[in-house]
């Protein structure tokens, strides 16, 4: 599905190509509509950003955003392992759904990278995509919450993914990480602090009720592998 390319592409470093492309997504996301109205028209704000924005504050403020904040981290399990040692199985588990599904990427690239993530679930079946992305749709939906906070555009592919998914984040999940440590990009200080925690924790009521939490979403991403090598057989 060509949408979760765009959804992929507008989370991306802004680049001359992206800005080139940008006024061509929308008759993508018309096609397939995947993207429901109510969230359409604020995707339409970013898409018309990056059209028209100056590519210098398009990037700046790309960073300032995503590069900066580990709690607007593009990286999934930053949300929830940050640097424990739990993180890299479930790397190992994410990039066997990728291998099984065929989906090749480079040797430098986090499996748990949004952009790549959704690109790989461009390549599967509509059902499939939407199954995987509603593991860690509570994610997408805190980074939309602190999107909220800080008035930015980029919220509204975190919606737009969450709207996909025909997930309902539980709230309680949602609430407790939004609970973690969301520093000013421009306090130098508290960004530090924030890197220098050994592993983000949410407590024990967002390990219970998540589904998609520390052990849940590495216990659903190894199903999802042998699911997607079975079909693929």
């Amino acid at each position: 599905m060509k949408t979760f390319k765009i959804l992929s592409a507008l989370l991306t470093y802004p680049s001359e190509d992206l800005v080139a492309a940008a006024p061509l997504f929308g008759a993508v996301l018309d096609e397939e509509r995947l993207v429901p109205p109510a969230v359409r028209e604020a995707l339409d704000v970013l898409i018309d950003e990056l059209a028209t924005g100056d590519l210098y504050d398009l990037q700046e403020r790309y960073g300032l955003l995503f590069d900066r904040s580990r709690s607007l981290a593009l990286h999934l399990f930053e949300h929830v392992h940050g640097e424990g040692r739990d993180r890299g199985q479930a790397m190992v588990d994410l990039r066997s759904v990728y291998e099984n599904a065929g989906f090749v990427i480079a040797a430098n690239d986090l499996p748990d990278f949004i952009p790549l993530f959704l690109e790989f679930l461009s390549t599967q079946p509509i059902d499939a995509a939407r199954e995987l992305l509603a593991q860690p749709a509570h994610i997408l939906a805190a980074i939309a919450g602190r999107l909220e906070r800080r008035k930015s555009s980029y919220k509204a592919v975190f919606d737009a993914l969450v709207a996909i998914a025909e997930a309902k984040p539980e709230r309680e999940v949602v609430e407790e990480l939004l609970k973690g440590p969301d520093p000013d990009p421009m306090d130098f200080a508290a960004l530090d602090a924030a890197w220098e925690e050994e592993e983000i924790k949410f407590g024990p009521a967002a390990q219970s009720a998540s589904s998609c939490g520390r052990e849940g979403l590495q216990a659903r991403m190894r199903h999802a592998s042998r699911d997607v090598g079975s079909s693929a057989g």
